[in-house]
């Protein structure tokens, strides 16, 4: 049985993460605000239409090649337009105290990432247009299956390919740890092929921690923010949480949400696509990507309208990751501790008001996973029913 809690361990936000925690959501909500100014303006004044024409120009009507040059074209005024609020949230960063970044390393930080959504943006773009010109009645269909693959190689890829583009990561030195990280995902019923600590500490004095990859890459990822600063026990409750959600299969079951909404995308694109060449008669063919503002306007709606559904289910998620820790921990108060800490580093906000729960929050608040763990300390379930042997990033604060 867990040990007993005697005292509330939920300490008060500070004015100072309830302060950092309004800025950084301002700063969404206008970055938000400002894609959604910026496809509105493009359909409406045409202006897609007129990079379409300069596209065609330049690439002297090579279609595949056009395409390119509109993607680039879209992407770097979207980057322009938002320059101001990633700088912002480059500076809010410091001026909390939780960065340890120079202006240099971001910038290049800011150019990598640039480049590797216009290679990763024009991949899929292509070939959402070869689809639609190969295929123009099936193309949602055979476009929504083709874009599911892609989600899965790049879960799969990133943390072979796309993480250490911004990070160091080397294999963890502390043996001890890291049998007893590997004994306690062995007995989740899943294999890592590695412990990796990742130096988040040249960038950021924020802790995390990350069960990485799918299948072959899979790998159990520390910061070195946490190895500093927390001891085996905390370290060992929040990969305990991470193996919870292999445990419950959350993976698959995110993948299968995902489908559902992509799907259900595609059919409203196709609709709305349709209606554009037919009612409107502002694109005459399905093909043409002048209409791809219209796309992305289309997907940025949808997503805005499930965002709280999509944020309740994964809070139900973290929710079961954390009933999973409390069983295969020897008791709770590392966990405690841990989330106490981690909201401290993060300077995160442990009880924010429910409407900024509901909407902006894809994990319970700090306070509640807290009282659910003190909870449980006082009246476990019954421990025959571990799921130790039965068969995620520690929670985003």
């Amino acid at each position: 049985m867990n040990s007993t809690l005697s005292a509330p361990s939920i300490p008060a936000d500070t004015s100072e993460a309830r302060r950092y925690n309004a800025i950084k959501r301002w700063i969404g909500i206008s970055d938000f605000v400002l894609g959604l100014v910026l496809l509105l303006l493009l359909l409406v004044t045409g202006w897609n239409v007129t990079l379409r024409d300069i596209a065609y120009r330049i690439s002297s009507q090579n279609y595949v090649l056009a395409v390119l040059l509109y993607i680039v074209m879209l992407m770097l005024m979207s980057k322009l337009l938002g320059l101001s609020l990633d700088y912002w949230g480059f500076r809010i960063e410091h001026r909390f105290n939780l960065s340890n970044q120079k202006l240099r390393s971001w910038v290049w930080d800011e150019v990598k990432g640039f480049l590797i959504g216009m290679v990763l943006g024009s991949i899929v773009v292509e070939l959402l247009y070869f689809i639609i010109r190969t295929a123009p009645q099936y193309w949602w269909l055979i476009a929504w299956a083709a874009f599911l693959a892609l989600f899965v190689l790049l879960a799969q890829l990133a943390p072979l390919v796309l993480f250490p583009i911004f990070y160091r990561f080397e294999p963890l030195q502390d043996e001890e740890l890291k049998s007893r990280l590997v004994r306690l995902s062995e007995r989740a019923g899943t294999r890592v092929r590695g412990v990796y600590k990742w130096n988040l500490s040249e960038k950021s004095k924020k802790a995390n921690a990350a069960l990485a990859g799918l299948g072959n890459t899979r790998r159990i990822i520390l910061a070195d923010t946490i190895l500093d600063h927390y001891s085996p026990d905390e370290i060992e409750a929040v990969l305990a949480h991470e193996l919870g959600h292999h445990v419950h299969k959350h993976i698959f079951k995110s993948i299968i949400m995902h489908a559902g909404i992509t799907l259900a995308g595609f059919g409203a694109a196709n609709w709305v696509l349709h209606y554009a060449m037919e009612r409107w008669h502002i694109f005459e063919t399905l093909s043409d990507f002048a209409n791809l503002p219209l796309l992305v306007l289309v997907w940025t709606v949808l997503w805005f309208l499930l965002v709280p559904a999509i944020n309740a289910f994964s809070r139900y998620n973290e929710r079961q990751a954390d009933r999973y820790a409390f069983r295969s921990i020897a008791s709770v108060t590392p966990f405690i501790s841990s989330m106490n800490k981690l909201a401290d580093q993060n300077l995160a906000e442990r009880s924010p008001s429910k409407l900024v729960e509901w909407f902006f929050h894809s994990h319970p608040s700090i306070s509640r996973r807290v009282a659910a763990a003190e909870q449980w300390a006082e009246s476990p379930e019954d421990t025959r029913g571990r799921e130790a042997g039965s068969s995620g990033d520690i929670s985003a604060l």
